[in-house]
């Protein structure tokens, strides 16, 4: 599967949102992996991410490949650590942790995968990440040592956000964390979506059908989703 990222800006030039479905696989067995592939693929989810702050298992090849026997879906790799790269996947989301001031997630990680990344046949889509206060202390937070940013800097985010356009991140992911008890700010959302002029992703805390739609109407080409949905099955008929 080809030039995932040129499929998402065409869509951001065609107005077509983007849906994702994150699988930590730390929390997610093989078993649990066929299960919830199945609820994937009956879903409206565009691609599937792959990753976690802490994974430091041995499956990571076997889920994936299981996620796309399955969904047929493009999965893109969400690594916390070059551990977390896997071959089997279509592309990886090269993070970088634009929000913290801490030197392994902002260069350091990336160095030590290259290495990795050049024998793989992964598309490369470098990201910038910023973190976002979702009102409780998500694992990127004490992983990484970094504070997120506070739901009412806008202005901070949307600087750090363009610096990383400039930087030439090709997409921008505000994260507000797993489990987080907000999810980032339509304010902050739609402020950040109106002055990049690179596809926006906004996760973390995104609970219901309704929360989505907001979260797209002001201005985020692609939704990440990843707690709610494994906890409900029924969560896209809500």
């Amino acid at each position: 599967m080809q030039n995932l990222y040129q499929k998402i800006l065409q869509a951001k030039t065609n107005r077509q949102k983007l849906l994702a479905i994150l699988i930590d696989p730390e929390k997610v067995s093989i078993e649990q992996a066929v299960v919830l592939s199945e609820k994937i693929k009956n879903s409206l989810a565009t691609h599937i991410f792959v990753g976690g702050s802490t994974f430091n298992g041995t499956h990571l090849d076997e889920l994936i490949s299981v996620i796309k026997t399955t969904t047929q879906l493009p999965v893109l790799i969400f690594p916390g650590h070059p551990s977390q790269i896997s071959n089997e996947a279509d592309g990886v989301l090269l993070l970088s942790l634009l929000s913290g001031r801490n030197p392994e997630y902002l260069i350091e990680h990336h160095i030590n995968s290259v290495e990795i990344l050049v024998q793989s046949k992964l598309e490369i889509i470098p990201t910038g990440y910023l973190l976002i206060d979702g009102g409780k202390e998500t694992a990127v937070q004490r992983v990484s040592q970094t504070l997120p940013i506070e739901q009412d800097n806008i202005e901070l985010a949307y600087k750090t956000a363009k610096a990383g356009e400039f930087l030439g991140k090709k997409l921008i992911y505000l994260e507000a964390g797993s489990g987080a008890n907000q999810h980032v700010s339509l304010g902050m959302i739609q402020y950040v979506a109106q002055n990049i002029d690179i596809p926006l992703i906004v996760g973390g805390g995104i609970r219901s059908m309704k929360t989505i739609k907001e979260v797209y109407d002001s201005g985020a080409d692609l939704v990440v989703i990843g707690t709610a949905f494994e906890n409900d099955s029924n969560f896209f008929s809500l």
